[in-house]
This record gives C-alpha cells, sequence and structure tokens, in this order.
C-alpha cells in the first residue's frame, strides 16, 4: 500500500475525531448530549480515581507545607525563648547587684566620706591578690591615689592606674603597696605593704614601740592622701626584722579580696 495513501487516510481520521470531538464540546441544540452521557460513564470511574489521587496530592502537599511552618515556627519560638532567658538572667544579674550595693551601702562609713561605689570587674588571674579592676573611672571623677574601702570603713588599697571607664586598685596584699599605718592600742607606727604568702606585713616599726598580737592596726594618715583612722586588720605575729633593727607583724585582714564585689572610692 502506498505510503501517500495511508498518510491520507490517517489525515482524514484525525480530523473526523478531531472534529466530531468538537461538536461533542459544543454540543448544538443538545443533539450530542447521549453521546456525552456515554463518554461520561465511561470515564466516571477514572473521573474518580484522578479526583482521589489530586485530594490526595493536595493533602500531602498542604501537610508538608504545615510542616514546615511549624518548624519555621519552633525555630522563630526557639530564639524567641532564648532571648527571653537572656534577658531574665540579665535582670537576675542586676538585681543581685543592686541587692548586694544596698547592702554595702549599708554598711559605707557614708557619714564620713564622700564615696563613689563600683563594682568589680576584674582581679589578678594568678591568684596572688595583688590588683582588682573596678568599672568606674576617670569619667566619674576616679583618681590616683584615692583610697578604696569596703564594709564599715576597711581599707583594701588604692587607685593605681585610672582609666576612660574602669580603674586598676593596687591592693594591700601587693608587694608594692605601702600605707602608713598605727597601732589603736599602743601608737606604734609603721608601714603596712604586701608580702606574697604572708600576706599583710606593718615593717619599720622601731624597737622602742610596743606591738602585741591581737591589736588593731589602722591608717594613720600620714604621708598620702589616704584618711586616717581606716582599719586595716589585726596583728597576728611580731617579730623582728632581718636587720634586727625594727620590729615587724603578720597582720590578718577580714576581707578576703578574692570575694570582693563590691568596693568604695573615698574621693
Amino acid at each position: 500500500m502506498p505510503k501517500k495513501y495511508i498518510i491520507s487516510k490517517i489525515t482524514k481520521l484525525v480530523l473526523v475525531v478531531f472534529l466530531c470531538a468538537f461538536l461533542i464540546f459544543l454540543n448544538p441544540q443538545g443533539f450530542f448530549n447521549p453521546v456525552r452521557g456515554f463518554f461520561l460513564i465511561v470515564a466516571s470511574p477514572f473521573q474518580k480515581v484522578f479526583y482521589e489521587a489530586g485530594q490526595k496530592i493536595s493533602e500531602t502537599v498542604s501537610f508538608l507545607t504545615s510542616i514546615s511552618e511549624i518548624k519555621k515556627d519552633n525555630a522563630n519560638l526557639s530564639r524567641e525563648n532564648n532571648i527571653l532567658a537572656a534577658e531574665v538572667s540579665k535582670l537576675k544579674q542586676i538585681e543581685r547587684e543592686n541587692a548586694t550595693l544596698r547592702e554595702q551601702l549599708e554598711l559605707a562609713p557614708r557619714d564620713k566620706f564622700s564615696l563613689i561605689s563600683s563594682f568589680v570587674i576584674g582581679q589578678d588571674p594568678q591568684g596572688s591578690e595583688s590588683w582588682i579592676v573596678i568599672d568606674k573611672g576617670e569619667k566619674d571623677g576616679i583618681i590616683s591615689g584615692m583610697a578604696v574601702i569596703v564594709d564599715n570603713g576597711i581599707l583594701i588599697g588604692k587607685v593605681d592606674a585610672v582609666y576612660a571607664t574602669s580603674s586598676k586598685i593596687n591592693l594591700l596584699a601587693s608587694s608594692t603597696s605601702s600605707v602608713n599605718v598605727m597601732d589603736t592600742e599602743t601608737g606604734a607606727k609603721g608601714i603596712v605593704h604586701g608580702e606574697y604568702g604572708l600576706g599583710l606585713i606593718m615593717d619599720m616599726v622601731t624597737q622602742a614601740d610596743t606591738l602585741n598580737d591581737g591589736d588593731t592596726i589602722i591608717t594613720s594618715g600620714l604621708g598620702s592622701n589616704i584618711p586616717r583612722g581606716l582599719l586595716v586588720g589585726k596583728i597576728k605575729e611580731v617579730r623582728v626584722s632581718a636587720d634586727r633593727l625594727f620590729q615587724q607583724a603578720v597582720i590578718t585582714s577580714r576581707i578576703k579580696y578574692s570575694k570582693l564585689d563590691v568596693v568604695f572610692i573615698i574621693k
């Protein structure tokens, strides 16, 4: 059979099918209603299958979308919870600091001195209790040499270096520290400095003076801008200096420098 004849037949068949389908679709005057009904009956099972499949696909897509939205909502909630937890922690820290500050202010000798309160924000990492860093500095009126106290007028050191918003405090336990002091019971005078491993040492006390175990040592107010009468500590042990020219005393302080939270600077 010639090839052109076959192509011609196929073309005519396609045109006839297309024309019939077009007429059935237009359905002029309802002429093709029986045919359309027949096709609907034949296609009904397939239509139901396709409809149910479409519904399941739609439900699956909706379910996957809802999971994605839930994950996104959970991520947002987790982030918000973290932010709230950080804020709560910050507020609790501020509350603790305020409580500590109020407690210390009640003990501070505000009636005797003009004080600047400050929190400790750093300390000697070697644990030698030589220095601490506070959160007040030049902008707060701090200057080098100011006395630093805690509680009811207990001297812990002097301002050594001042920065814009912080200051370094040289503690009495530092070997570079020196403060003029006196024995309240006997009037003996000397200088207190730090000695690594032994704490505070009262030195340069003449042999003619008297020192007793348990005596109270305070600042004498001589030779510096450290006010007179600040408590330094009590004598634990009296001994003779290495050159045997002076007396020395080991002084115990009531303060644990590693536990300092709030200090006061005397203006």
